[in-house]
């Protein structure tokens, strides 16, 4: 799982290095698959319950699931980019969220505040925790700073499938759910929004917004308890 998480860290930031303003989300789709095959591994959302590419992008008021295509990327985007890879059968996971040009300073802090909750969710991970620690600190960060997190998606367990239990809420209670183990593999993602929030899917039947319009950032990294806490796997 270390081989795949490699290759989807390598992925995203080559995505984000390459990004630019006028580029087409279908651009990124490209780079991206080209870059999976590689390294050696398989996009493994390509095909997934359908899904018609390789990678996520989902743009401003999109969550996640955002199919890639003929949409042009422009200053004060903001991008946020998910991959999957599998590597001798198993699986990688992880997203990002970043600017393109000049954004908002309301996008900025945005952005800057889901990825310190997915450092808190990161660190609260211990072996003989709980599911509940890892939400509990995101919540306790995002909702503190007038943000709030996505209930409707949440992480999940990563191994030789893309999802497996425990289901992983960005929202919980100290003490409460599933036992943390040494040697289990979840993905962590927390989906900020400054608005409310409750969400839709768009008619493409994937892309997921947030309900109010407001902007949303989303990031992941596939992490492995091991020595007692969490190894990020997925590292860029």
């Amino acid at each position: 799982m270390r081989r795949a998480g490699e290759v989807v860290g390598k992925v995203l930031t080559l995505l984000k290095r390459s990004v630019c303003s006028g580029m087409k989300t279908w651009d990124l789709e490209v780079i991206a698959s080209e870059e999976i095959q590689r390294l050696g591994a398989s996009a493994t959302f390509k095909g997934y319950r359908g899904f018609p590419a390789s990678i996520c992008v989902s743009i401003n008021e999109e969550i996640v699931h955002g199919i890639p295509g003929d949409r042009v990327i422009v200053d004060g985007d903001l991008v946020k980019v998910d991959v999957g890879a599998t590597v001798e059968g198993f699986v990688g996971d992880a997203a990002i969220t970043f600017g393109v040009g000049e954004v908002s300073s309301e996008a900025q802090d945005l952005i800057d505040v889901t990825r310190r909750s997915l450092k808190e969710g990161i660190s609260s991970v211990k072996e003989g925790g709980h599911i509940g620690d890892i939400g509990a600190a995101v919540s306790n960060l995002v909702e503190s700073l007038g943000y709030s997190v996505v209930k409707e998606y949440v992480g999940h367990g990563v191994g030789r499938f893309l999802h497996e239990e425990p289901q992983v809420p960005n929202f919980g209670i100290y003490g409460r759910g599933p036992l943390l183990r040494e040697g289990m593999v979840i993905a962590i993602e927390p989906m900020v929004n400054i608005g409310d929030w409750r969400t839709r899917v768009l008619e493409d039947n994937w892309t997921v917004v947030t309900l109010d319009g407001s902007l949303s950032a989303h990031f992941e990294h596939t992490i492995a308890i091991t020595g007692g806490s969490a190894e990020v796997l997925t590292q860029q």
